[in-house]
């Protein structure tokens, strides 16, 4: 069997830190962090830490609603394609500056991308 991508990555200490990385991006981008203002951001980042986990084949212990239920008022509020680029590519920033290896790069890039329909609504 062939170690998961949580593993290849770092396990827990890789995606805590990506995900500390990330939100400091995303909070520093107008574009996208007014869509934050009312957000428990401990409790936001917890959530992305136990969703990247489970979504990269490490343990799963994610407990939040499903992408399309929790973007939903945020689609209401003018979340579009635009947004979801722009956090996709602070996630891919932060991936380069942690240098994750390009391969595990585009393979998280990939899950993510899997998520696009969902996050936006469509």
């Amino acid at each position: 069997m062939s170690e998961s991508l949580y593993a290849r990555i770092g396990g827990e200490g890789a995606v805590n830190a990506a995900v500390d990385i990330f939100y400091r991006k995303v909070l520093s981008d107008d574009l996208i962090s007014d869509f934050f203002d009312d957000v428990d951001m401990d409790g936001q980042i917890a959530k992305q830490k136990s969703f990247l986990t489970m979504a990269f084949g490490g343990p799963n212990e994610y407990t939040g609603e499903d992408m399309r239920k929790a973007h939903a008022p945020l689609v209401e509020k003018g979340l579009n394609e635009s947004h979801f680029n722009a956090v996709a590519g602070h996630l891919a920033a932060t991936l380069n500056e942690l240098n994750v290896p390009s391969g595990l790069i585009d393979e998280v890039m990939a899950i993510a991308g899997s998520t696009h329909d969902d996050v936006l609504g469509l």
